[in-house]
């Protein structure tokens, strides 16, 4: 207890001063006041004669109160710290209160000040002992934790200090460990602080509970005592009736603060292992579900507050340990008994908790029951926070069974919804429609109409994730066409719709160019109608789409070149359309077909990754206020093909990167989209770049349409060649020390993406978390030319970057790939800047045929170590197929022809995939062969026949493929006229299905 006031210690000249203050009829008058107190304070502090303990408290009140009325005070601090030697405890009060307010911690006082707080410690008056830890917690500063944090643990467990000391140690060791958690000691203390909980004083229990939280989070280990204590203590509380703690029960119900913290502490770790506590503490949650239940014995809201506390508290624990289907199962019932409770705060928090609950497997399904509510609680709210929970809550209890009904919901929603949160609902929506999509054509209606309710909402992420969608699958490429197209009629469109339809027109527009509603020039005039009133970046894909329209359709040839050369075109006033202009123009007029179409062929599918909707979500709500249950569930991070997410513990890879580089997102072709305009990029700059929107592109050649430039560059030798030798701790994906002379290893995992290229020219050869490498590639006869895109994914730059190729000797024993294959190439720059990437060109020509391809080396160092890396290049011998036709006839004479056993290579073998005849039409196509319909008596039988062409002798090649749908199993039947060509062709045709 605290002493008794002394009569007469009421200082009426205090009172009589702050009088005076109040009656101040001006800010003017009021300073005046305040002068002239100061004035005399000061000349009573520096007077001779000496003031009692008395008069320097009543002047440090009045100095105090000066402080909190916003005036500076500069003086009085030392008579403060005299006032913490006095036996009085009102006087010694009023010092720590002066310190506690206006002391700086840097204060050249604090010294005196810690000897005066050292000596309070070490008394057995446990009121200037309480005192003493009141005014290290409120400073609370670094220099006072290092002084006292070995001092206070003793108090704490001491078995002579008073109760109120305890719980002022207690509370007072929480604060310092907050402020310097490093200096608070884990030693022998910690077992007898987890015994305070046994403690007969709830007081200190309660102190001590919220201590042993805050350390258990971090030292679980050494607090894993606890569980049980905190169990046994909770099941004490919840099974005593209100009289038996009269002191600590509050409107009826005993102890909610301590049953509180004692949940949340056991929150902190997992179910226990041991049965009985385990059974024990599900009493006591069945016991705190079922006092819900019963008749309320007040009406004041003090009551219900307490009640519910404990109860949300409680099912915050059952969240947590997500074990008992019963117990979760309970929860959500009494959760959806709130969802239409008349107090908002309830219905908030039922909707959060429920949150959480539909991430649990025994929970879902009864969530799910409650859908209905949440949909209505998201019309009819008036809190836009309950509306956002309720919406929160749909978005995690979404599955496929009722992803439709959720979306169209969200939908509706979305045309009345709260400016502040629309951005989010259209993230949510994209990523529902697209993880739950059973038909893609549904996802394409959902997104336009999306962009159509809420397109200044609808972010590029959006929309280029629907393109990368789309481009992906070769089943919704016509639908989506169709439907873009439909969309962009409407008299007023938004301009996100018509980037997507420029985007979508300009790859797949011919997939509906045969109605005559939509004809090619219908499609242009369509598109060019809405060119004025958009914006520059969407101007500049609109006309990156015409272009694309001159090699789709060349009957509206010139009619786009009419458009390119008009005024409005050339003279633009804007740099980076002016320039698009003039090089579309000159492309359309001089290319050859051939190589208009090769430049302007259709996108390639891009790599699948994560989502950068879902990315963007997640950044979305990092950055924003997080409760502390949604801080308990984060979204799940997913690739869409479903592996797991990489994480990267290495120095430069955690941090913050720009967004373009945070978020997975769509690898656009340079074509649409700006370029700046300080590169002047050929024409070949209209190549896919192979990493993410943003990374700048520095080609290291010009496309030329010839290949007379052949020897134009140095030339790679491949004989003897081999890459250094490192250390093994130098590298990071491959090892290639203790391995003989000659022998390359490349990269574990590469080897699905060389095959995966033996049937397309352009993708993804190889990628880490540092580095990606991107072919394109194009073959004529025996030359080809390959592009190889080195990005750096860092924000760090690469130095010392050298790539060389080598022929792959152990493989190939007796021939050197020099012999068959001549590769020419220029160096790539030794240093490549942060997100950025790079190209090199590779001539190839293949001189005879061969067996192995060649490998790629790269190495380069980054944050100072040696990164070497190997991979195959997918230069194969079907690349040279020059594809024949030919009728019944003549393939079945050649057939005969080819009938010796070293000219037939057959092989049986089983399916790796699902039999589906288009998919195998286009791999065989792909593989370079001309496919003769209507040769083979079988019609499920496929027939193909080419020719390998080499600079010293032509190959003719025939196959025969059967496919057995019942049996799972395919025969390939290659006949050439060489046994090696016919091992090798078999040999890479039969990987592919």
């Amino acid at each position: 207890m605290m002493p008794a006031v002394i009569r007469g210690d009421g200082m009426r000249g205090l009172a009589v001063f702050i009088s005076d203050i109040r009656n101040c009829k001006s800010k003017e008058a009021e300073i005046k006041r305040i002068n002239k107190e100061l004035a005399n304070i000061r000349s009573k502090f520096n007077g001779d004669k000496a003031l009692d303990g008395y008069s320097k408290k009543k002047y440090i009140c009045k100095l105090l109160f000066i402080f909190l009325l916003g005036h500076d005070v500069d003086f009085g601090h030392m008579e403060a710290i005299n006032l913490l030697s006095s036996n009085k405890y009102t006087e010694k009060q009023i010092g720590y209160l002066f310190i506690s307010v206006l002391m700086n911690s840097n204060s050249e006082l604090m010294r005196l000040i810690n000897n005066a707080l050292k000596n309070d410690l070490a008394s057995h008056n446990h009121v200037f002992m309480g005192l003493a830890l009141h005014c290290i917690a409120n400073v609370g500063s670094q220099e006072m934790a290092e002084a006292f944090v070995s001092e206070i643990p003793k108090i704490l467990v001491a078995g002579d200090t008073m109760e109120s000391a305890k719980q002022s140690a207690a509370l007072c060791l929480l604060r310092l460990y907050r402020t310097s958690p490093d200096l608070v000691p884990m030693g022998e203390w910690t077992s007898r602080v987890v015994h305070l909980l046994n403690d007969q004083h709830l007081g200190v229990v309660t102190a001590a509970t919220s201590l042993i939280t805050a350390l258990a989070q971090k030292n679980p280990e050494e607090f894993k005592m606890s569980v049980s204590l905190a169990v046994s203590r909770l099941s004490r509380i919840v099974s005593s009736a209100s009289s038996d703690l009269q002191d600590y029960t509050y409107y009826f119900i005993p102890a909610p603060w301590l049953s509180v913290k004692l949940l949340r502490l056991l929150q902190c770790y997992p179910p226990p292992e041991d049965r009985a506590v385990q059974g024990r503490l599900t009493e006591c949650l069945e016991t705190i579900m079922n006092k819900i239940q019963e008749p309320p014995k007040s009406r004041k809201v003090q009551y219900s507050n307490a009640k519910n506390a404990v109860l949300f508290e409680a099912i915050s624990l059952i969240i947590h340990h997500d074990s008992e289907p019963n117990l979760l199962v309970r929860a959500c019932n009494q959760l959806g008994q709130f969802l239409q409770h008349r107090e908002t705060n309830l219905r908030y928090l039922a909707l959060e908790s429920m949150w959480l609950l539909a991430s649990s497997e025994f929970s879902r399904e009864a969530v799910k029951m409650h859908i209905g509510t949440v949909i209505i609680a998201l019309k009819t709210e008036r809190d836009v926070s309950v509306r956002q929970r309720a919406m929160d809550l749909l978005y995690g209890m979404c599955d496929r069974s009722n992803a439709q009904q959720i979306v169209s919901e969200m939908l509706q929603y979305l045309e009345n919804a709260d400016y502040s949160i629309r951005e989010e609902i259209v993230l949510k929506v994209a990523i529902l429609a697209e993880k739950y999509a059973m038909d893609y054509t549904w996802y394409v209606d959902t997104i336009l109409n999306l962009i159509r309710i809420a397109g200044d909402y609808v972010s590029e992420e959006v929309w280029h994730r629907v393109i990368q969608i789309i481009i992906n699958r070769d089943d919704v490429q016509g639908y989506a066409a169709k439907t873009v197209f439909e969309a962009l009629q409407a008299s007023a469109c938004h301009e996100n719709l018509v980037k997507v339809g420029g985007y979508i027109l300009g790859e797949f527009g011919n997939l509906i160019a045969g109605d005559p509603r939509s004809s090619p020039l219908v499609q242009f005039g369509l598109l060019h109608s809405k060119f004025h009133l958009c914006s520059v970046a969407t101007r500049a894909l609109l006309l990156s789409t015409y272009i694309k329209f001159v090699n789709l359709f060349p009957e509206i040839k010139c009619t786009i070149q009419d458009v390119l050369r008009s005024d409005t075109q050339l003279r633009n006033a804007d740099v980076e359309l002016q320039q698009r202009a003039v090089e579309y123009l000159r492309l359309s007029s001089i290319a050859s077909t051939p190589i208009l179409a090769t430049v302007l062929e259709e996108m390639p599918p891009f790599p699948e990754r994560e989502s950068s909707i879902l990315a963007k979500l997640k950044k979305k709500k990092e950055s924003g206020a997080l409760t502390d249950l949604e801080d308990a569930k984060k979204e799940p991070t997913f690739d869409v093909n479903g592996g797991p997410e990489v994480n990267v513990a290495k120095k430069g890879l955690n941090n913050p990167q720009p967004r373009s580089h945070e978020l997975l997102t769509l690898q656009l072709a340079a074509m649409n989209r700006p370029r700046p305009s300080s590169h002047r990029n050929t024409p070949h700059s209209l190549a896919p770049s192979f990493l993410y929107p943003g990374a700048q592109v520095y080609t290291s050649e010009a496309f030329h349409s010839s290949t007379t430039d052949l020897m134009d560059v140095r030339s790679v030798h491949l004989l003897n060649s081999r890459p250094s030798n490192p250390s093994a701790g130098d590298l990071l994906v491959d090892v290639f020390s203790d391995i003989d002379a000659g022998v390359i290893s490349h990269v574990p995992g590469t080897e699905a993406n060389f095959v995966r290229f033996v049937c397309k020219n352009s993708g993804v050869l190889f990628e880490n978390q540092l580095l990606q490498i991107g072919l394109r590639s194009e073959f004529r006869q025996n030359l080809g030319r390959m592009y190889v895109f080195y990005g750096n994914k860092t924000s760090d730059q690469f130095n010392s970057f050298t790539s060389e190729i080598f022929a792959n000797v152990y493989i190939v024993m007796s021939l050197t790939i020099s012999a068959q294959l001549n590769i020419q190439t220029k160096p790539v720059d030794s240093i490549i800047e942060g997100s950025t990437q790079v190209q090199q060109v590779l001539n190839i020509e293949c001189i005879s045929d061969f067996v192995s391809a060649p490998i790629l080396n790269v190495q380069f160092r980054y944050d100072g170590d040696l990164q070497n890396i190997s991979v195959k290049l997918p230069i194969t011998l079907n690349k040279f197929f020059q594809p024949t036709e030919m009728s019944a006839e003549d393939f079945f004479r050649r057939w005969k022809q080819l009938s010796s056993s070293l000219q037939e290579v057959q092989q049986i073998f089983q399916a790796k995939s699902p039999m589906d005849s288009e998919i195998t039409k286009a791999k065989l196509v792909g593989f370079g062969v001309a496919l003769l319909d209507g040769v083979d008596p079988n019609s499920a039988n496929f027939v193909g026949s080419g020719i390998i062409q080499t600079k010293t002798v032509q190959v003719g090649c025939l196959l025969r493929l059967e496919p057995n749908s019942q049996a799972q199993m395919y025969r390939l039947t290659l006949r050439t006229s060489k046994e090696d060509v016919s091992k090798r062709l078999c040999e890479l045709l039969a990987e592919q299905f």
